[in-house]
């Protein structure tokens, strides 16, 4: 290393311009050009996505709460945890937990904690999750199902069960197994949790402003 490289780490990755390739209701694609250590310039696409929430939903048992959900993209049904994007401005991630929990199980919770942070995959997406514990499990209203949600199926499984289910290829979920294997790893070396409504700097909004922008200006 000579005197005139630069120290790893220390680089700040400016952009140098962007522009929006496509923009719908779920996310949009961006293209920046960013300096890069060496001086050159390089292109960077950039798929921006709404935030989410994702619940792991313990009763009294010890069962962890899933879904089996059809996704398209993969044409398959899968297990997962209950969970929704953040796509109304401003919303609380906390009181979006709330609600995707309720629309698609039809349970509600007294105690709430967050359990991890993912960003999913940083390499080209802004998509970030935050997912939450919850358990003091009770019944209520559930609002009528619609698209996928009308065949959702609920599985009640034993969290080492799950665990199990995950680490074997059962589930793949990137969000249930990230959820799972956290509340197994938290509950086997008794770690504490942080609060429900502790900061989530990772917690992505480009998307919510970008669309924000554009309907003022419409």
């Amino acid at each position: 290393m000579t005197a005139a490289d630069p120290v790893p780490g220390s680089h700040t990755f400016r952009t140098v311009d962007s522009r929006v390739v496509y923009s719908g209701a779920i996310l949009a694609l961006r293209v920046d050009r960013v300096e890069m250590p060496d001086g050159r310039i390089a292109e960077r696409e950039v798929v921006e996505h709404h935030g989410a929430v994702a619940v792991a939903a313990v009763d009294d048992d010890g069962r962890v709460v899933l879904i089996r959900q059809y996704r398209h993209p993969l044409g398959a049904r899968l297990l997962e945890l209950p969970a929704g994007l953040i796509d109304i401005a401003g919303e609380d991630p906390l009181q979006a937990a709330q609600r995707e929990l309720a629309e698609e199980t039809g349970l509600a919770a007294r105690e709430w904690s967050v359990l991890v942070d993912v960003a999913l995959s940083p390499g080209f997406t802004d998509e970030a999750l935050r997912v939450y514990l919850a358990r003091g499990l009770t019944e209520t209203e559930r609002p009528a199902p619609e698209h996928e949600e009308a065949d959702l199926e609920l599985v009640r499984m034993p969290v080492a069960e799950a665990v199990r289910a995950a680490l074997s290829g059962s589930i793949v979920n990137a969000t249930a197994v990230a959820g799972l294997l956290a509340l197994s790893a938290a509950g086997a070396a008794d770690l504490p949790l942080r609060p429900a409504d502790a900061p989530w700097p990772g917690q992505p909004d480009a998307l919510l402003r970008r669309q924000a922008a554009r309907r003022a200006a419409d």
